[in-house]
């Protein structure tokens, strides 16, 4: 099998992903504890170094588990991505991109490929690492590759486009060792989405999966959801939000009788209410009182139901309190969306070892 390399690990979206589609995964490092008891409990890999990125010695901790930088085949991660974030454009008090007291990170990824020479490399953030704010940070992934002799293939995609029953738009990009004939074609989407699907070539594809399809057989009630009130003190307003709506719906401009917001003035999470009928939004890293996606049933969602959410398997075992379980699953690449871009990659360079 080949053998992977994790950096920034979390709580194992790509590292499940990749597992699953039959690759080894012999290390994995995050700097944060609850993500990295995660990993170990579930035992996805090898080994897992709990530590501030910086501290990591890739040949030393190989050593640890019979390796050498060169057994590697494949590097993966997602620097954390808070400088590229869509959020970031409205904290003008923060920096941007490479200007970001964490671009760090970013120059962590290249020591990890530098050091390592993997034949091939995923590298995932948020979207917004294409927007033209961020070009240097983007430009300076482009010229690394080439500096170590990487072909480069990216795509922003839409995970519900690959069957993860939620809207969350991410950044791809793999390189590939320039020893190899060609570069990496990313696996077609196999769901459309049915309320844009005229004039679309949509044959062989199925309908982006629903919330009712992934969870709807969670919806029963617990105790416990009544411990915290959805919408914090707007929790009255919340009850009368449609499903698949938010906030806006009280502004004059959607012909709310007696305004209450104005228009796009928070947060497009405020107040928002799944729709049994379409995906999830983006189901964000930090647990909030008034910011969705909440259930239709005016509630918050429950782990397990943003497990399923995020295509995590229900036995898949996450450590640490309620927030810390919440935070790794938002933060997580899909599974799914992982494990249909490592199939690819098996399939295209190392089918047959």
């Amino acid at each position: 099998m080949p053998n992977v390399l994790s950096i920034f690990s979390g709580g194992g979206g790509i590292d499940c992903g990749f597992k699953e589609a039959g690759f080894d995964i012999c290390f994995s490092t995050d700097v944060w504890k609850p993500a990295c008891d995660t990993l170990e409990k579930n035992k996805v890999g090898k080994l897992v170094v709990c530590d501030d990125i910086r501290n990591i010695n890739y040949e030393e901790s190989l050593a640890r588990i019979g390796m050498k930088n060169s057994d590697i085949d494949i590097l993966v991660g997602g620097p954390p991505c808070p400088a590229y974030s869509k959020s970031r454009f409205y904290r003008t008090e923060k920096k941007r991109a490479l200007e970001d007291e964490n671009s760090f990170t970013l120059y962590e990824y290249f020591r990890a490929l530098r050091e390592i020479r993997p034949k091939v490399f995923l590298f995932e953030n948020v979207f917004g690492f294409v927007y033209k704010p961020h070009k240097a940070a983007f430009d300076l992934l482009v010229s690394k590759a080439d500096e170590y002799g990487y072909e480069l293939t990216y795509k922003v995609v839409n995970t519900a486009d690959y069957g993860v029953p939620q809207t969350r738009e991410r950044f791809f990009c793999v390189g590939v060792c320039k020893d190899f004939s060609k570069k990496f074609v990313f696996p077609k989407e196999t769901h459309y989405n049915p309320e844009k699907s005229e004039g679309k070539d949509i044959e062989g594809k199925k309908p982006w999966v629903t919330c009712k399809d992934a969870i709807g057989d969670l919806d029963y009630d617990l105790p416990e959801d009544k411990d915290m009130q959805a919408g914090s003190k707007h929790k009255e307003l919340l009850k009368l939000v449609p499903p698949g709506d938010n906030y806006l719906y009280f502004t004059a401009e959607r012909g709310y009788p007696n305004p209450i917001f104005k228009w796009r003035s928070r947060y497009w999470s405020f107040l928002l209410k799944l729709s049994p009928d379409r995906p999830s939004w983006t189901i964000q890293a930090s647990f909030s009182n008034n910011m969705g996606p909440f259930h239709w049933k005016n509630r918050f969602l429950r782990i397990n139901e943003i497990k399923r959410i995020q295509t995590f398997h229900d036995g898949y075992e996450l450590c640490g309190d309620f927030r810390e379980q919440w935070r790794q699953v938002g933060n997580a690449v899909p599974v799914k969306m992982a494990h249909m871009i490592a199939i690819e990659i098996m399939e295209q360079y190392f089918k047959g070892e």
